[in-house]
């Protein structure tokens, strides 16, 4: 079949429009339709279309990068309500966090609750209960709190008091608030008593549990959870500030209480607050004695009598005799001729033997009236160390003299004695015997 059959020309259908068209009309329609498909230039944004996007995506942000605490977290806040059995804290979070109820009536009940306003730390123990509070405890939150408190107070080198929890055989254990802290035992100040450093005992350490004792915090660790403190650093300090008011204030003359902290063949040491004195053994008491062990002992607490002050050399010279009356003062209206007294022998001399009848007091007992028989040595009648009964023949204070008898004891009449009776007592032949010379001098 051809086209002439139908009467005309044959027509295609245009594949685009969907429509009979020429050929030529269909391609000018294609390019017509391309030029429309393609997108058309947008309008310019304008500045109130650029704040939106700015705030929308500045809320999406703090949406996206908010956290809510953790457990375990330490957070600071403040009391917004603090009704008897519910206390609310805002901890800069979108909602308030809640104290355990449980641990709001144990503050009530110890009367420590939180009341409005107040600013605590807390721990968080809980992220979000069922109601999306988060659960705090003031409680846990102390031991934190005594953290930065042990941190401030070794930065601000401050002194501190703590308990004496128990001991290892290592040093002490102390608690610092909630923190369990550790004294090593050579940073303990009896350590060093007696002038040098000693190893301590198990009895030394067990004797300081309950105490209080003065501390320096000399190290803080808590990745490791580690206070190390110290009472020696402590003390030095506490001595210094205490000496330099003690050399202000101290006169002599002053009366003063001490602790006696070392003992010498010379002296005893005693520390007055702050800053030792020594007693010399002259000064310890009115009678001769050997050894200061023999009145005193390490930890004896003493009344003391101030004789000098050296400022320059921070010394002073400290007395116990003369808190008393020197005896030989007052033996006339203590002793008289004819009365009976215990005394001991204290040494033996050819002429005689010395006995001790009073504190500072020490008479003689004259070879001569040690028997009625003849004696060649007093040691043939006494010995030192032994207690007798004498009777007072004579009495000088002003020479310091008191004459026994140890052969007149049994006499019946006493009151005929006459002084010049015992003229034989030669003063001059005390002072002659080699051993006793010089202390015969000496107490003159």
């Amino acid at each position: 079949m051809n086209a002439s059959a139908y009467g005309g020309e044959l027509k295609l259908m245009d594949p685009i429009q969907g429509s009979q068209a020429p050929q030529g009309e269909s391609s000018q329609q294609n390019s017509t339709s391309a030029k429309e498909s393609k997108p058309k230039k947008q309008a310019p944004r304008t500045n109130h279309s650029k704040d939106a996007e700015n705030f929308m995506a500045s809320l999406s942000e703090e949406d996206y990068t908010y956290k809510r605490p953790k457990f375990g977290d330490i957070v600071q806040g403040i009391v917004v309500r603090a009704a008897p059995h519910e206390v609310l804290v805002d901890i800069g979070t979108k909602s308030e966090a809640i104290i355990a109820p449980r641990e709001v009536e144990e503050l009530a009940r110890e009367g420590k609750r939180p009341q409005l306003g107040d600013e605590i730390l807390a721990y968080v123990i809980k992220s979000e209960d069922q109601d999306g509070l988060t659960v705090l405890s003031v409680a846990r939150a102390q031991e934190e709190r005594d953290w930065r408190d042990a941190e401030a107070q070794q930065k601000a080198d401050a002194i501190i008091e703590a308990p004496v929890a128990g001991y290892n055989k290592g040093g002490l254990i102390v608690r610092v608030g909630k923190i369990r802290g550790f004294v090593p035992a050579s940073q303990l100040e009896i350590a060093a008593r007696g002038r040098g450093d000693r190893e301590l005992t198990e009895a030394d350490l067990s004797a300081q549990t309950g105490k209080k004792l003065k501390l320096k915090i000399i190290e803080i660790d808590r990745g490791r959870n580690r206070l190390i403190l110290s009472e020696r650093v402590a003390m030095r300090e506490v001595r210094r500030d205490a000496k330099a008011r003690l050399l202000e204030e101290i006169k002599e003359g002053d009366v003063r209480t001490g602790t006696v902290t070392s003992i010498a063949d010379f002296g005893v040491f005693v520390d007055l607050g702050g800053l030792d004195g020594l007693i010399h053994v002259s000064e310890l008491s009115w009678s001769k004695i050997q050894n200061p062990n023999e009145l005193v002992k390490v930890g004896d607490t003493v009344q003391v009598q101030v004789l000098g002050i050296d400022r320059n050399k921070n010394r002073i010279a400290l007395s116990m005799k003369r808190l008393t009356p020197e005896p030989w003062t007052t033996i006339e209206d203590r002793y008289q001729i004819g009365q009976l007294v215990e005394g001991t022998i204290t040494k033996l001399a050819s002429f005689g033997a010395f006995a001790r009848v009073d504190d500072g007091i020490e008479g003689l007992i004259h070879v001569s009236e040690l028997s009625d028989k003849r004696v060649n040595h007093p040691k043939e009648v006494v010995k030192e160390g032994e207690t007798y009964q004498l009777r007072v023949i004579k009495i000088d204070s002003a020479k310091r003299r008191l004459g026994l008898s140890l052969k007149r004891v049994n006499d019946q009449d006493v009151g005929e004695y006459d002084p010049s009776e015992t003229e034989e007592w030669n003063e001059d032949a005390v002072e002659s015997e080699p051993e006793f010379a010089g202390e015969s001098e000496a107490e003159s």
